[in-house]
């Protein structure tokens, strides 16, 4: 398996792990305002943190893509 391969790979599993974290985080704000959790059984994160952790994942996928964008813009001065 060829690195570009493998980042495209990491990039579709931090970008839809994130939309995921983001989902979950909104289900438990709603159900929160209803006295109600799912997060428990996960060790207590709260929608807040899981937000945040979903920034991060979508962090590091834009850096990744920036990157990309810059080895292709070298590549086609080069050429």
């Amino acid at each position: 398996m060829d690195l570009e391969k493998l980042n495209s790979i990491v990039y579709r599993i931090f970008f839809f792990g994130s939309f995921l974290l983001l989902a979950i985080a909104v289900l438990e704000f709603v159900l929160n305002r209803f006295g109600y959790t799912v997060l428990q059984a996960i060790g207590g994160y709260t929608a807040g943190r899981l937000l945040q952790l979903a920034a991060l994942l979508l962090t590091f996928v834009l850096a990744l893509l920036v990157r990309q964008v810059r080895e292709e813009l070298k590549k086609a001065k080069i050429h």
